[in-house]
């Protein structure tokens, strides 16, 4: 049987974002792709001159575009937000991942929950006391374990592993490689060694929560590690026991929470990003690249730096930095000319 043609026609997709189509409505698109593709087939999007231009010159077959943009020589759609239409665009490429009832061989406890309309792929395992909602896929090779709940819709990805009381809302999605539940790094010196601070607390993810591959979150020592809803955090990251971050905060690869660090609501942490234990952090934050944390924060606004500082004092101490060489020598100059002056009162 030949495989069917996915796609849309460009009528289609400009129904799908509201916008207003300039061009053939039939022309058939079967992919989104980069402003400078030379795809005929393809639809990309162009906020400002520069990326219509690029868009325009190549052979891309259609192009989102701002509703104020004059009339060019490619078929476009229009629309109030490019990239936001894109991304419904994108939404509507999605491949959907293997799903279909409990594989044959997948382990599923006898003691454990899976919904009649979720699915349980090849080699996953569900252990007892666990339940998987309706509607969520485990997909092949995925470790649920005791007392963890998967809430409804979720997507729980190959080799992704929920070590034990881990329990989340609905509609997240956790990415390959996943550990979530292990541990917390807890230990003290009993004059000889250190001893192990054992964990016996849980993690909870709020509903549409994303975790990306190869993060780690750690259960707490006692009560819950918590991430809120709607909370996006990207791969590699480190999230340490009793850890507690507020809704639709956002956090880059690299980013490491020490243990009981509160992170408040609709915060944004660039790559790298760091705390101190125990630290708080308030509300609407955006922390750069590698910033330190070192210290309770409340003040909304943008900082970067160790210790973190308002980034327009961080600017100002790199745009020094730069200077400190030139800085120094006169420094050293007017030593000299001191050194001089003294010894010539001396005299």
């Amino acid at each position: 049987m030949a495989e069917e043609k996915r796609g849309y026609t460009l009528a289609a997709l400009a129904e799908m974002v509201g916008g207003e189509l300039d061009g053939s409505g039939d022309l058939f698109i079967a992919r989104p792709v980069p402003a400078d593709s030379d795809d005929s087939a393809g639809i990309t999007f162009a906020e400002n001159e520069k990326y219509l231009a690029s868009a325009i010159s190549g052979n891309v077959g259609a192009v989102l575009v701002p509703v104020e943009t004059p009339k060019v020589s490619k078929p476009v759609i229009r629309v109030a937000h490019p990239r936001m239409a894109f991304g419904m665009v994108l939404a509507a490429f999605v491949v959907p991942m293997p799903s279909g009832g409990i594989h044959a061989t997948a382990q599923v406890s006898a003691d454990a929950e899976v919904d009649a309309t979720a699915s349980v792929g090849a080699y996953a395992v569900v252990e007892a006391g666990a339940k998987v909602g309706a509607g969520s896929n485990v997909m092949a090779h995925a470790y649920i374990g005791q007392g963890c709940v998967v809430g409804e819709k979720c997507s729980i990805y190959p080799n992704v592993v929920l070590v034990q009381d881990v329990r989340m809302g609905v509609g997240c999605r956790i990415h390959s490689g996943a550990v979530i539940g292990a541990d917390g790094f807890g230990y003290f010196w009993n004059g000889s060694g250190q001893q192990k601070v054992s964990q016996v607390g849980g993690v909870v993810l709020g509903n549409y929560v994303e975790i990306g591959a190869n993060t780690c979150i750690d259960r707490a020592t006692c009560g819950d590690t918590v991430i809120a809803d709607g909370v996006k955090i990207d791969n590699l990251v480190q999230i340490a026991h009793n850890v507690k971050i507020g809704a639709h905060t956002v956090m880059a690869s690299q980013v490491g929470l020490s243990g009981s660090t509160v992170i408040g609501e609709r915060n944004v942490f660039g790559g790298q990003a760091a705390t101190s234990d125990h630290v708080t952090v308030g509300d609407n934050m955006v922390f750069g690249g590698r910033t330190g944390i070192i210290g309770d924060m409340d003040t909304p606004g943008e900082y970067f730096g160790t210790p973190a500082v308002p980034l327009s004092t961080a600017m100002r101490v790199i745009a020094l930095q730069t200077r400190l060489p030139e800085l120094f020598k006169r420094m050293r100059a007017m030593e000299r000319e001191l050194e001089h002056l003294r010894d010539g009162k001396d005299i």
